[in-house]
């Protein structure tokens, strides 16, 4: 989790210095992505959504990987053709996240009636926000994963804001979870700042889509601390109010319940953790995510025929005119284009 701490700042940071276009941060929900990838094994297939930078650190990617892709470089697997943090891993069993919210619902339910037909022991998992659980792809999702018997696990962070939307003007019902039984899914709701809560939920949601050969749902109720991404200014739609008495206001309410102080708080309770293990942690880290973003800036930008690749088998010819217009318009103009590799 602290991995994902620092790894948000120093890239929030850096697209506000215009080192990327992109960012989102995990920032209060960092539990909710640890605990369930913990839960899971490796060969269970991943739909995330694009807050579970926490699922590719568990499942081995490296922060180089994830830096090669926000910055959009020659090593970045999908060749700079994605949005930062829109990644995946095919040796991984991570499929890439789509910006298109809801498509993951549907597709987790073909992925674990897959894997159902296939035999074995592995499920699905889907990540989505309580938000995405107003497309029209999530009650679809929901029904044909329970009609058909997939084993998968819709797993729901509910932070309480849909980008801009708070959960109190997007529903008036009780949250998530009661659209599970109505679809005939078993569900768990769980505070999803809890680590340990998250961890044992996962694990029985997993358990029953295995052996009942049926979807869950789990609804972790957390808090997103951070701005729906870097394009959005959470000052004009957050509550200004605290739940409770005592606090200046709602996030520093939910920042002082943030995953990592509660866990953190635990493990010193053992005697197995202290705040200077924490510090040393943190600047390790740091040091771990600075480089990789240096190196990230450093490398070549994607050569610029993948603009025109990797869609159709054979491009067509409205294809080809326009990578025949582009060079064209280089080559008149290469004093203005010095970074782009042909």
């Amino acid at each position: 989790m602290v991995h994902v701490s620092e790894f948000d700042k120093i890239y929030n940071d850096a697209q506000r210095q215009g080192r990327i276009s992109f960012y989102m941060t995990s920032r209060g929900e960092e539990a909710a992505s640890v605990g369930s990838a913990a839960a899971l094994q490796p060969s269970d297939m991943v739909l995330p959504q694009y807050r579970e930078l926490g699922v590719f650190f568990w499942r081995g990617m490296t922060m180089a990987e994830i830096a090669n892709q926000l910055c959009a470089n020659a090593l970045d697997r999908a060749h700079g053709r994605q949005l930062p943090l829109h990644t995946g891993s095919a040796e991984r069993n991570i499929i890439y996240v789509k910006s298109t919210l809801g498509t993951q619902c549907p597709h987790a339910a073909g992925v674990a009636y897959s894997l159902k037909q296939g035999g074995g022991e592995r499920v699905a998992i889907c990540y989505l926000g309580e938000g995405t659980s107003s497309e029209g792809d999530f009650p679809s999702g929901l029904n044909i994963a329970a009609v058909h018997g997939c084993p998968v696990v819709f797993f729901c962070r509910n932070n309480g804001y849909a980008i801009s939307t708070s959960s109190s003007d997007q529903y008036a019902g009780d949250g998530v979870a009661p659209r599970g039984p109505a679809y005939g899914l078993p569900t768990i709701r769980i505070d999803g700042n809890d680590l340990l809560a998250v961890v044992a939920a996962t694990q029985r949601a997993r358990a029953i889509a295995i052996e009942q050969r049926r979807p869950v749902l789990v609804e972790a109720m957390t808090y997103r601390i951070g701005a729906h991404s870097t394009s959005d200014d959470d000052s004009a739609y957050r509550n200004p109010h605290a739940p409770e008495q005592g606090w200046d206001s709602e996030r520093a309410y939910w920042e002082a319940r943030s995953p990592i102080i509660r866990f953190g708080r635990y493990l010193q309770s053992l005697g197995w953790w202290s705040p200077q293990m924490e510090e040393d942690l943190r600047k390790a880290t740091r040091k771990q995510v600075i480089k990789s973003l240096n190196d990230a800036s450093a490398a070549p930008k994607p050569n610029n025929a993948y603009l025109f690749s990797d869609v159709y088998d054979e491009p067509s010819w409205l294809q080809r005119d326009q990578e025949a217009a582009l060079n064209a318009h280089l080559d008149k103009y290469p004093e203005h284009y010095p970074a782009v590799v042909r």
